[in-house]
């Protein structure tokens, strides 16, 4: 297929699962305390949430693997990219029955069954749509395609929260402060019939069911005598590398938001019911990055971008002011987010649309922010770990387009390897709330465990760029002039 032009229709219709990813995940962040209070957790139980639904990715990757080896071919290859994305919706749809059973008899182990489920269904459909996204154009501009993909799964995490909340507690107006074990399993119930039907979309849609993948290693790289093709995808170390990256990424990214609540209440006193818009606030961060980064994809002219690149982070902004509106939440805490938004723009425009470039900043930036967070306290600190949203915003596509970039006909295995590392976002958020015992660090220090995540990427970001320039994979020559 051709590469150079970007197939909108199909990639119209691919993005639709990236929302799906975003609602559930971020609904997680609803959950957690709930569940806490409801089921009476300690912390580290509670994040017994995310855990279950981030390994369930691991564990959908590892059978993906195990199958591919047992056809003796690539799992995806036989299935289909498009046949492989309906059959995760379908096993997605099978978790959320779970919630049915799991509120009526309050059992904390039937909800958790139930996400972990619809995480394995997420792990297949996210093995199949990431390399899709970077291939449906110019695979040069696959990260920025990436992001724009992201900003949808973002619109997602912005709006699931308070859906969630909405669900559970009611509207804000009516004063409800308390949460409804049964009221959980609607919204999950409609979720299971979204999928079953997005399912059916995609099957009879125009998304492609192969790719060529022994061609894009060439197209990637600018000398083809550099190519390297190795015998494994593993022995490509730009994969190994970002297979850890993805691990502490997914981590920071989820611990952050998932420990929140919890800051909160014990700094500021903010009771559950109260927590949806700031929670949904750190998901809209990572919205108004990706829109941001997403510009560098659009057909259209260098003086257009360079004006779409400051409106698009505040049209995301007004996205989420917008519907927490809507929701009846106070949003009078929130437009002076918006000079905080400045400082992504300047990340942004110093980036060049480079991956590692842009990696290497944005990671260094979220050091800065939790920093902050960890040594302010009161809305200072709360801004400050929501503001991490923003510099995590466009790690994913970065770590992703690095990873995969050269590997040709090992693209498929390396993104199942790169999606079985996603459980970081279960395993740090379970390490952050541990730490976060009053007995050991308390929940504001706990978040040096995010630093430490930030620091390795910023590694990452220099080491990759240096891999692949050996590979005749320079981003520097190919995107320099795309901003």
């Amino acid at each position: 297929m051709s590469t150079q032009t970007t197939k909108w229709s199909q990639f119209g219709t691919l993005i639709i699962v990236f929302f799906f990813w975003g609602f559930v995940a971020a609904s997680n962040d609803i959950l957690i305390p709930v569940f806490k209070e409801q089921l009476h957790l300690e912390q580290w139980q509670s994040q017994l949430v995310a855990f279950a639904f981030y390994v369930a990715y691991t564990i959908g990757s590892l059978i993906f693997l195990l199958i591919s080896k047992l056809l003796g071919k690539d799992l995806l290859e036989k299935l289909g990219y498009k046949n492989g994305i309906a059959t995760g919706l379908i096993i997605s749809a099978l978790g959320t029955l779970l919630f049915y059973p799991a509120a009526e008899q309050a059992s904390f182990p039937l909800f958790i069954t139930g996400l972990f489920i619809v995480g394995l269904g997420f792990s297949l459909q996210q093995t199949a749509a990431n390399p899709l996204a970077i291939i449906m154009g110019d695979p040069k501009l696959g990260s920025q395609r990436l992001s724009m993909a992201g900003g949808v799964n973002n619109f997602g995490t912005t709006i699931g929260p308070l859906i969630v909340s909405f669900a559970i507690f009611g509207s804000v107006s009516s004063g409800n402060v308390h949460a409804d074990i049964q009221s959980i399993k609607t919204p999950y119930l409609i979720l299971g019939v979204a999928f079953i039907v997005v399912a059916l979309i995609f099957k009879f849609s125009s998304v492609p069911n192969k790719i060529d993948v022994d061609t894009i290693a060439d197209e990637e790289s600018d000398n083809v005598a550099k190519v390297a093709h190795k015998p494994t995808a593993l022995a490509y170390p730009q994969l190994v590398m970002g297979m850890i990256a993805i691990f502490v990424y997914v981590g920071v990214e989820v611990s952050t938001a998932a420990n929140l609540p919890e800051f909160m209440k014990e700094h500021l006193g903010t009771s559950t019911d109260k927590v949806a818009p700031f929670v949904s606030l750190f998901w809209a961060s990572l919205m108004i990055g990706r829109w941001t980064g997403s510009v560098g994809a659009f057909d259209i002219s260098k003086g257009a971008k360079s004006i779409l690149r400051f409106l698009m982070p505040y049209i995301a902004f007004g996205v989420f002011l917008l519907v927490n509106k809507i929701a009846n939440h106070d949003i009078t805490p929130f437009p002076i987010y918006g000079l905080i938004i400045i400082a992504l723009i300047i990340c942004d425009v110093l980036s060049k649309g480079n991956p590692a470039r842009q990696l290497l900043i944005f990671s260094c930036m979220g050091i800065v922010a939790l920093l902050i967070g960890i040594f302010a306290d009161g809305m200072v600190s709360v801004f400050a770990f929501i503001s991490v949203g923003l510099f995590c915003s466009t790690l994913w596509p970065c770590i992703f387009t690095l990873a995969i970039a050269g590997l040709g006909k090992h693209t498929n295995k390396g993104s199942s390897l790169l999606i079985l590392m996603i459980m970081g976002g279960g395993f740090i958020s379970l390490l952050q709330g541990y730490l976060a015992s009053p007995d050991l660090l308390g929940i504001q220090y706990s978040y040096f465990t995010g630093v430490a995540c930030f620091a390795y990427l910023a590694y990452y970001a220099v080491r990759a760029k240096a891999v692949l320039k050996q590979q005749g994979i320079d981003y520097d020559v190919k995107v320099g002039g795309g901003h």
